[in-house]
Protein backbone atom coordinates (compact mmCIF):
# COMPACT_ATOMS: atom_id res chain seq x y z
CA UNK A 1 0.00 0.00 0.00
CA UNK A 2 1.53 3.22 -0.84
CA UNK A 3 1.95 5.81 1.76
CA UNK A 4 -0.22 8.90 1.88
CA UNK A 5 2.37 10.98 0.97
CA UNK A 6 2.15 9.14 -2.75
CA UNK A 7 -1.38 9.78 -2.57
CA UNK A 8 -0.95 13.79 -2.30
CA UNK A 9 1.35 13.54 -4.68
CA UNK A 10 1.80 16.93 -6.24
CA UNK A 11 2.43 18.29 -10.11
CA UNK A 12 5.44 20.29 -10.56
CA UNK A 13 3.04 23.34 -11.25
CA UNK A 14 1.15 22.90 -7.72
CA UNK A 15 4.36 22.49 -6.50
CA UNK A 16 5.60 26.02 -8.27
CA UNK A 17 2.70 27.32 -6.32
CA UNK A 18 3.78 26.12 -3.10
CA UNK A 19 0.89 23.83 -2.82
CA UNK A 20 1.12 21.35 0.51
CA UNK A 21 -0.76 18.58 2.28
CA UNK A 22 -1.89 19.78 5.17
CA UNK A 23 -3.35 17.15 6.84
CA UNK A 24 -6.27 14.48 6.36
CA UNK A 25 -9.91 15.32 7.66
CA UNK A 26 -11.84 11.85 7.99
CA UNK A 27 -9.92 10.75 5.19
CA UNK A 28 -9.81 13.56 2.90
CA UNK A 29 -7.01 15.04 1.92
CA UNK A 30 -6.64 18.80 2.62
CA UNK A 31 -4.51 21.41 0.81
CA UNK A 32 -2.90 24.04 1.82
CA UNK A 33 -0.93 27.09 0.21
CA UNK A 34 0.62 30.25 1.78
CA UNK A 35 0.29 33.70 0.55
CA UNK A 36 3.52 35.31 -0.73
CA UNK A 37 4.48 36.63 -4.19
CA UNK A 38 4.50 33.77 -6.11
CA UNK A 39 0.43 33.26 -5.84
CA UNK A 40 -0.41 37.22 -5.24
CA UNK A 41 -1.94 38.74 -8.35
CA UNK A 42 -3.74 41.99 -7.21
CA UNK A 43 -2.00 43.28 -4.01
CA UNK A 44 -2.59 41.91 -0.54
CA UNK A 45 -4.41 38.96 -2.36
CA UNK A 46 -4.72 35.52 -4.50
CA UNK A 47 -4.33 35.41 -8.53
CA UNK A 48 -7.27 33.48 -9.24
CA UNK A 49 -4.90 31.36 -11.11
CA UNK A 50 -3.88 30.13 -8.43
CA UNK A 51 -6.76 29.86 -6.18
CA UNK A 52 -7.69 27.67 -9.71
CA UNK A 53 -4.80 25.92 -8.87
CA UNK A 54 -5.18 24.85 -5.16
CA UNK A 55 -9.22 23.76 -6.35
CA UNK A 56 -7.49 21.34 -8.89
CA UNK A 57 -5.04 19.50 -6.76
CA UNK A 58 -7.28 18.95 -3.87
CA UNK A 59 -9.38 17.68 -6.35
CA UNK A 60 -6.93 15.16 -7.72
CA UNK A 61 -5.81 13.98 -4.42
CA UNK A 62 -9.29 13.12 -3.27
CA UNK A 63 -10.05 11.12 -6.14
CA UNK A 64 -6.35 9.38 -5.85
CA UNK A 65 -7.07 8.71 -2.29
CA UNK A 66 -10.18 7.26 -2.99
CA UNK A 67 -9.22 4.99 -5.95
CA UNK A 68 -6.34 4.04 -3.28
CA UNK A 69 -8.90 2.74 -1.02
CA UNK A 70 -11.27 0.55 -3.63
CA UNK A 71 -7.35 -0.34 -4.71
CA UNK A 72 -7.71 0.64 -7.98
CA UNK A 73 -5.32 1.92 -10.80
CA UNK A 74 -6.07 4.80 -13.11
CA UNK A 75 -3.92 7.39 -15.04
CA UNK A 76 -6.10 10.27 -14.39
CA UNK A 77 -6.80 13.11 -17.30
CA UNK A 78 -8.98 16.51 -16.72
CA UNK A 79 -11.91 16.38 -19.03
CA UNK A 80 -12.97 19.52 -17.53
CA UNK A 81 -13.22 21.96 -14.61
CA UNK A 82 -15.22 24.77 -13.73
CA UNK A 83 -14.50 27.37 -11.14
CA UNK A 84 -16.47 29.77 -9.36
CA UNK A 85 -14.89 32.88 -7.40
CA UNK A 86 -17.19 33.50 -4.42
CA UNK A 87 -15.07 35.88 -2.15
CA UNK A 88 -11.24 37.86 -2.93
CA UNK A 89 -8.76 35.72 -1.26
CA UNK A 90 -6.94 37.77 1.40
CA UNK A 91 -2.98 37.42 1.72
CA UNK A 92 -3.24 34.81 4.10
CA UNK A 93 -3.18 30.61 4.37
CA UNK A 94 -6.05 29.26 2.05
CA UNK A 95 -6.99 25.33 2.14
CA UNK A 96 -8.93 23.59 -0.27
CA UNK A 97 -10.46 20.04 -0.38
CA UNK A 98 -12.78 17.93 -2.19
CA UNK A 99 -15.69 15.61 -2.09
CA UNK A 100 -16.54 12.63 -5.44
CA UNK A 101 -20.31 13.44 -5.96
CA UNK A 102 -19.86 10.24 -8.32
CA UNK A 103 -16.85 7.80 -8.97
CA UNK A 104 -18.04 5.98 -12.42
CA UNK A 105 -15.73 3.28 -13.86
CA UNK A 106 -14.30 5.53 -16.65
CA UNK A 107 -14.91 8.89 -15.27
CA UNK A 108 -15.70 10.93 -11.81
CA UNK A 109 -17.16 14.22 -10.51
CA UNK A 110 -15.73 16.03 -8.21
CA UNK A 111 -16.85 19.31 -6.02
CA UNK A 112 -14.12 20.75 -4.32
CA UNK A 113 -13.95 24.10 -1.60
CA UNK A 114 -11.66 26.53 -0.80
CA UNK A 115 -11.50 28.72 2.37
CA UNK A 116 -8.94 30.40 4.02
CA UNK A 117 -10.35 31.34 7.96
CA UNK A 118 -13.64 29.70 8.04
CA UNK A 119 -14.59 26.18 5.47
CA UNK A 120 -18.07 27.20 6.39
CA UNK A 121 -17.05 30.48 4.54
CA UNK A 122 -15.60 29.16 0.66
CA UNK A 123 -13.88 31.82 -0.88
CA UNK A 124 -13.86 29.67 -4.40
CA UNK A 125 -15.48 26.19 -5.48
CA UNK A 126 -15.31 24.05 -8.63
CA UNK A 127 -16.85 21.13 -10.38
CA UNK A 128 -14.62 18.83 -11.82
CA UNK A 129 -14.95 15.77 -14.41
CA UNK A 130 -11.44 13.53 -14.69
CA UNK A 131 -11.50 10.88 -17.02
CA UNK A 132 -9.77 7.73 -15.07
CA UNK A 133 -8.08 5.57 -17.99
CA UNK A 134 -6.39 2.07 -17.35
Amino acid sequence: MPEQEQIVALTPYARSLGITHDGWDAGVPVMRVDFDETVEGRPEHYHGGATGGLLETAGYAVLRAELERLGRDAMLKPINITVQYLAAGKSRTSFAKGRITKLGRRSANITVEAWQDDPARPIATAVMNVLMAD
